[in-house]
């Protein structure tokens, strides 16, 4: 996207905010952020919501613009593959619509759609990559934004199609052609061009062509760094330089938000792996196999083979046996998924084989004393891979081993084993019914992570009745079914379920809006409540308005409540309230506590957002940073504390204020009267806001926010009062919006925001 659409994307939110639609001009010029940033809570809320408001007001640009910047999200740095493709195919058909194709951004719909397909199986998707991306590219001027990223992604469909060497070729002449055309190579087309080269056997060239292309541009630049350090890694390491490689290597912390360097990240630390630098640990299987499933869920078919078969090399040379003959065993289902399955199974072979001539590690004693041993062992050094060996052969036998071995199975990522273990032990044999509900709540809890939700509801129906709606609740709470979760879990709760099951309830009700009968749920045991379920039962009492729970649950944590009945509205003193923003994000706003879960909001908001100074807002009482730990800090620390909903809406309307600063004494005057009314009013500019003299054009300190007044208080009363609260200032101030409402020196006001560049 060149600086055509960044200019229509300005003039498309100057149009939108003129139009009334704030919220939406403010999300506009964020998602690219979103994308690039990993913002993708935001995101995922944002970008569906502005392309929704655009179909409906007949902007087929800006719907391109957010389905395209919602795509990218989503197969960028999160790498997802099949699941993307469909959305990808839509976008290139949209974007070839008669409406659309003049948008100078939908060559990237070419783009995106070859991404997914990468995504979802390099090799496997080759020739349809190649074949999508040479028309695009032969239509794109080498001078234009869209020729380096379609370049690149053809570089990288070489590589994958196994033509290397044509690659290399073919990535020097476009930067020539881009050279000629006076642009620079991005630095995406410059890693391709590395990685063609090590694909071809010339990794000396791969790390000078790497060098090169670090001092490029990045289309995506926040990933550059991470990305750049992952295939640098990879390159010294293929050229033996163990010590240079280990030090270009992005730690774990860093790439473990970043699934598209996975792969790569993976293969480096295998070559490493040997490495005194570099240890190869239970821990590091453990992360990889979470990977594995991750790319299970995102269609990444390609990724999920690969990952596999390099997890289980590095298995094997920690003689982690059980676990390379898993991993054989998934990658050779997984390999079903590839549309290209050349040379897998003969990895996969050679995996076996290196499995089978490994031995494990010796075991710490004879096998009827290891769950003795294993109950004793040290939980922070002991190494749950190897112990998943040492209790094989007696899970499925002896219960306790079983417990702890299929366990320890689910922490490291095969739940499935272990579910199929148990499964046998209790389910096949008929024991399920009479089984400890510990064991049931095991086995649940490996069928939920495996995702075997059939199997789940079959153990389900051979339980009591209580135990039998619990499971089915842990089920449906798992999968956020909330009102499936509701009413099995107030079906086990009648039955005399415990604790949990009205956790469930409590759970299920708030998401469904029904807070008196979650309350109630809890309030039904409240001297067997924790801290956490009292808070929970309070913040739902809250927002259905009973007071006497509020006021029981207060009791029960000790917080004192001065009042005896009716709403509770007491001076708690000052919290953060940190509630959504317009463009997906996040705003803090500065407000009064009033009860244990309730809070007025002090501060105005500008137009368009869905709460302002004097509602009262219900929030969750768990702080959202610790308390410091200096003394000092904590006398200035204002607690934050996350918006539930809002309990009452004080009626508020905010009117919008700039010009340039007063002197100290006018603003002192000008906050008085405003305080004396009860409006609030807050300052949103800094010391760096700066607005234009009109006679000397020089800088000067500008200011500008908002001011709030409460229902009952006309726009006419508002504009008399700013009027003869600023008539004396030296400087004028504006209020442009509410002299349009208001119609009433509308010129003035405008001749100011023009003279002062507001």
């Amino acid at each position: 996207m060149d600086v055509d659409i960044w200019a229509w994307v300005g003039e498309t939110q100057q149009q939108l905010s003129e139009a009334g639609n704030v919220g939406l001009a403010m999300a506009l010029g964020d998602l690219p952020a979103q994308a690039y940033e990993g913002r993708y809570p935001q995101l995922d809320v944002m970008a569906p919501a502005i392309a929704q408001q655009a179909e409906a007001l007949e902007l087929p640009w800006l719907e391109f613009y957010a389905r395209y910047w919602h795509l990218v999200g989503r197969i960028g740095d999160r790498a997802q593959g099949a699941v993307a493709v469909e959305d990808a195919e839509q976008l290139l058909a949209f974007a070839r619509r008669e409406d659309v194709r003049d948008c100078p951004a939908t060559p990237a719909a070419v783009e995106a759609l070859a991404v997914a397909w990468a995504n979802t199986d390099g090799p496997g998707y080759a020739a349809q990559r190649l074949e999508l991306l040479g028309p695009a590219i032969e239509q794109a001027e080498p001078a234009g934004p869209a020729f380096s990223g379609l370049v690149a992604q053809y570089v990288a469909a070489l590589v994958d199609a196994g033509r290397a060497a044509e690659a290399v070729a073919y990535a020097e002449s476009a930067v020539e052609r881009l050279r000629s055309a006076g642009r620079e190579a991005s630095w995406e087309l410059g890693a391709e061009s590395a990685r063609a080269l090590l694909a071809d056997g010339r990794a000396e060239g791969a790390l000078d062509a790497l060098q090169a292309a670090a001092a490029f541009q990045a289309d995506d630049p926040v990933a550059k760094e991470h990305r750049d350090g992952v295939r640098r890694a990879l390159i010294l390491a293929t050229l033996d330089r163990l010590s240079e490689a280990v030090d270009a290597l992005p730690d774990l912390d860093v790439v473990g938000d970043h699934p598209r360097v996975f792969v790569e990240w993976a293969q480096a630390v295998s070559k490493l792996s040997g490495s005194s630098q570099i240890t190869n640990t239970w821990q590091l299987g453990r992360v990889l196999r979470q990977w594995i499933d991750y790319f299970g869920t995102m269609g990444g078919y390609r990724p999920r083979v690969e990952l596999a078969l390099v997890a289980g090399d590095l298995a094997v040379a920690r003689q982690g046996v059980w676990q390379a003959r898993a991993l054989a065993d998934l990658a050779q289902s997984a390999a079903a998924e590839l549309r290209d399955d050349t040379g897998v199974a003969e990895r996969v072979a050679a995996l076996r084989a290196a499995a089978e001539a490994t031995s494990e590690p010796e075991a710490p004693g004879p096998e009827a004393e290891r769950v003795a041993y294993f109950d004793a062992a040290d939980g922070y050094n002991a190494d749950p891979e190897r112990w998943v060996g040492w209790l094989a052969p007696l899970s499925g036998r002896d219960l306790e081993a079983t417990r702890r071995h299929t366990t320890t199975l689910g922490f490291l990522g095969y739940p499935a084993t272990g579910a199929d273990i148990y499964w046998k032990m209790l389910v096949d044999t008929g024991d399920i019914a009479t089984a400890d509900p510990d064991d049931v709540a095991y086995l649940t809890t490996l069928l939920i992570e495996a995702r075997q939700d059939e199997r789940l509801e079959q153990m389900a129906g051979m339980l009591p009745h209580a135990a039998k709606h619990l499971t089915l609740a842990r089920l449906h709470i798992a999968r956020e079914r909330w009102a499936e979760a509701l009413d099995n879990a107030e079906h086990a709760v009648a039955a005399g379920a415990g604790v949990e099951a009205r956790r469930i309830v409590a759970t299920a009700a708030q998401q469904l809006d029904q807070n008196a009968k979650g309350a109630k749920a809890l309030l039904e045991v409240l001297d067997e409540l924790g801290d956490e379920d009292t808070w929970r039962m309070i913040v739902m009492a809250t927002a259905a308005e009973d007071w006497q729970t509020v006021r029981k649950g207060a009791a029960k944590i000790g917080m004192p409540i001065k009042s005896t009945e009716g709403p509770i509205e007491e001076e708690m003193g000052l919290i953060r309230v940190i509630l959504p923003a317009p463009d997906g994000g996040r705003r803090q706003v500065l407000s009064i506590r009033t009860g244990p879960a309730t809070a007025r909001l002090a501060l105005p908001q500008p137009r368009g957002m869905e709460y302002n100074a004097g509602d009262l807002v219900v929030f969750d009482p768990q702080l959202l940073e610790p308390l410091p730990e200096d003394p000092e800090e904590q006398q200035n620390f204002v607690p934050p504390f996350a918006a539930v909903s809002i309990l009452r809406p004080g009626g508020y309307t905010s009117y919008f204020f700039d010009g340039a600063a007063p002197s100290e004494s006018d603003w002192a005057e000008f906050t008085e009267v405003m305080a004396e009314r009860g409006w609030p009013m807050w300052v949103y500019s800094d010391e760096n806001y700066m607005v234009t003299h009109p006679t000397t054009g020089e800088q000067i300190p500008g200011v500008f926010g908002w001011v709030a007044v409460p229902p009952g208080v006309s726009p006419v009363e508002v504009d008399a009062l700013l009027d003869d609260a600023t008539e004396r200032w030296s400087h004028p101030l504006a209020w442009l919006d509410l002299a349009r409402e208001v119609d009433v020196e509308v010129e003035r006001h405008e001749r100011i925001v023009k003279e002062y560049g507001l």
